[in-house]
């Protein structure tokens, strides 16, 4: 007689309830970060008028979040890397919500730029330690969905920045959006005191009793620690000045300075056999930022001054674009779950290029510029969901929340890049279409990056016996019989407490 095998169980029944928190708490977290981010964008009009800024001074507060990013990325990823994936999740709250509060208190442009320093470290080392932790959580097979899920957090903090600015700036001004920074202050004091340590750094590190630190490359000798300590400064003022008006008529040769002094730790960082890795990686995601950030900059700044939309209008066309973001997240998770993060990464943003010039040719008409926006968004910024997916798998446990916050915030100085390039552009051309320029073009070179597989076929060009992917299943097989037993136990646990 022939017996049925017993039906697979479905996919979340897999994750158990402490892997569920884990999640959600990263996730609000996520949320707050997106809210935070976005209401630079919002009310980008109100500070210009009170400041009395130019357009490239006011797109300029957008990229000084940008500036900071690659230092707060590397030391906050390194720390989670040494003390623990939470530890560096609260921290980078902490910092952020802090700079968020202190925007609503600037009084001219220079320290409403410094808190947007702030924020920027912050925020960087958000992105690292929420990926990491979520990833490092969930079970291998499911990491695409974990890192998918995750970031669709932040779209949701987008639409929810929509809507407060909505209801608070018409009556209350601009500060007040900034003034509920300090919320995010109480989730990271829950979060430290109620989350359990993501499971393979806690297998792979802490039980080992291993102190990992990524930067000793960087102090291996006295010398070079000093020239490392220089490199840093001349790479920060660089950037400062190419963000600000302060470098004008030396944006290239700052750009140049800048740019060397970041490959020049990223050589240093990825060592003989990792440094053609980390620069392919950050460029990658340097187009990446590129053709994503010109809209997420600047779309409220079209609507209002191109289009001639109200308030209420601008926040319903940010709604279609938050959700589809959304959207494009979750299914961006299954996607890459199914086929593969770099196979569904790649064909979904060559889909996307179908809705690129539709989007900013619609003048009058709320209801399909919306629709065409969702479909943008869904297939071009939501599937940027896969990014902690796709460049997690590139590095190890004990260093990937430094590798992974390093490369992913160097590469972020595209989305610096994007709406001061859209501003310049848009003196030449209508916004509209200099936004659609940029975003057609950066597509394009992500999908042949991505597509062809760059940045591993470089890696295994230096390191032929390196890991092709080191979130796959088959390289966590040892650690699962106790990721298991800790989820049994977690489970038994849950359950003895109701």
């Amino acid at each position: 007689m022939q017996t049925s095998s017993p039906a697979k169980p479905r996919w979340y029944r897999e994750i158990s309830r402490t892997q569920w928190k884990s999640f959600f708490a990263a996730w609000i977290g996520y949320v707050l970060d997106g809210f935070d981010f976005v209401l630079i964008t919002l009310v980008l009009t109100e500070i210009s008028d009170e400041f009395g800024l130019s357009t490239v001074q006011a797109a300029s507060l957008i990229s000084g979040a940008f500036i900071t990013r690659w230092l707060g990325g590397a030391v906050l990823g390194a720390l989670g890397d040494r003390y623990g994936r939470k530890a560096s999740m609260v921290l980078s709250i902490l910092l952020y919500s802090l700079g968020t509060f202190a925007c609503g208190f600037a009084w001219n442009y220079h320290s409403l730029f410094a808190a947007r320093l702030a924020i920027g470290m912050g925020m960087a080392g958000e992105y690292s330690a929420s990926a990491t932790y979520v990833m490092e959580s969930w079970p291998a097979k499911l990491r695409s969905r974990a890192s998918g899920f995750l970031i669709s957090g932040f779209s949701v903090g987008s639409v929810l920045a929509a809507q407060v600015y909505n209801w608070v700036v018409p009556s209350l001004g601009w500060r007040w959006m900034f003034y509920l920074g300090l919320i995010p202050i109480a989730v990271a004091l829950w979060m430290r005191r109620a989350l359990p340590e993501a499971a393979e750094w806690s297998e792979s590190v802490a039980e080992k009793g291993a102190k990992p630190n990524p930067f000793r490359p960087l102090f291996a000798t006295r010398g070079r620690a000093g020239a490392n300590v220089v490199l840093t400064v001349v790479a920060t003022v660089s950037l400062f000045l190419v963000f600000t008006p302060g470098g004008a008529g030396m944006v290239p040769v700052l750009s140049v300075v800048a740019g060397l002094s970041l490959a020049a730790f990223a050589v240093q960082l990825g060592g003989k056999r990792g440094w053609a890795l980390y620069l392919s990686m950050i460029v990658t995601l340097f187009f990446a930022f590129l053709y994503s950030w010109p809209i997420q900059a600047l779309l409220p700044t079209y609507l209002k001054t191109d289009l001639g939309y109200s308030t209420d209008q601008v926040t319903d066309v940010l709604y279609f674009a938050g959700f589809g973001t959304m959207v494009g997240c979750w299914t961006a998770g299954f996607l890459g779950d199914r086929i593969g993060a770099k196979k569904a990464y790649a064909l979904t943003l060559l889909a996307s290029l179908a809705f690129v010039y539709p989007v900013f040719a619609v003048q009058d008409n709320l209801l399909l510029l919306g629709i065409l926006l969702f479909l943008l968004q869904a297939t071009s910024f939501g599937i940027s969901g896969l990014l902690p997916r796709y460049i997690g798998g590139h590095f190890p446990t004990r260093s990937r929340g430094a590798a992974l916050g390093f490369t992913y915030n160097v590469g972020a100085l595209g989305g610096a890049v994007a709406p001061v390039l859209g501003a310049h552009l848009a003196s030449g051309m209508d916004l509209g279409q200099a936004l659609a320029v940029l975003t057609f073009a950066g597509t394009v070179i992500v999908v042949l990056l991505v597509g062809f597989d760059v940045p591993a076929r470089l890696n295994r060009l230096m390191d032929p016996d390196g890991d092709k992917d080191h979130l796959a299943e088959e390289a966590s097989q040892l650690s699962q019989p106790s990721q298991s037993a800790q989820a049994q136990a977690s489970t038994a646990g849950d359950s003895a407490r109701t």
